[in-house]
């Protein structure tokens, strides 16, 4: 059963690249951009990483969380953040368990071989808990602004 807008999204709790547990229960009240991607230091994952790095101040001032999802390790992630300065936590989802609930984690093929993976999907979650606004297969490079005109749009009700 594929989430829709106006599902509730659905919780989770899964370690950033210290360790730490982040828990999406613990943003209610707030908007939570939640974006799966395939893999850290890839040119793809890299240019969307950077998109929503060099747009957070503006995620900032609508009070915006911005949470990256991925298999792989806190080791990974925690290089990935520190060679390109990423202000957002990266969380590890190693058996694909949240990416699966958010319909982004499945069958994909690459040159001909198949394998199991994440999709580059996005999840706007309103402040009630709740999918505003899904982005399946986004093109990373204009992705963050892409959003930021979407909230902005939708805050003056055009």
């Amino acid at each position: 059963m594929a989430l829709k807008p106006g599902d509730l999204a659905p919780d989770f709790s899964l370690p950033d690249a210290n360790g730490q547990l982040v828990n999406l229960a613990d943003f209610r009240g707030k908007r939570v951009i939640l974006y799966f991607y395939p893999r850290d230091n890839t040119p793809g994952c890299t240019k969307e990483a950077c998109g929503f790095r060099d747009a957070y101040p503006d995620y900032q001032a609508q009070d915006v969380v911005i949470l990256g999802i991925s298999t792989d390790d806190a080791k990974a992630h925690t290089k990935f953040i520190q060679k390109f300065n990423l202000p957002f936590p990266l969380l590890s989802d190693a058996e694909g368990r949240v990416a699966s609930a958010y319909d982004s984690y499945g069958l994909k093929k690459f040159m001909g071989k198949e394998y199991m993976g994440v999709s580059r999907n996005t999840f706007v979650i309103g402040p009630d808990g709740r999918i505003e606004k899904i982005y399946l297969k986004v093109k990373p490079d204009q992705h963050a602004a892409e959003i930021l005109n979407d909230l902005a749009s939708a805050a003056s009700g055009t």
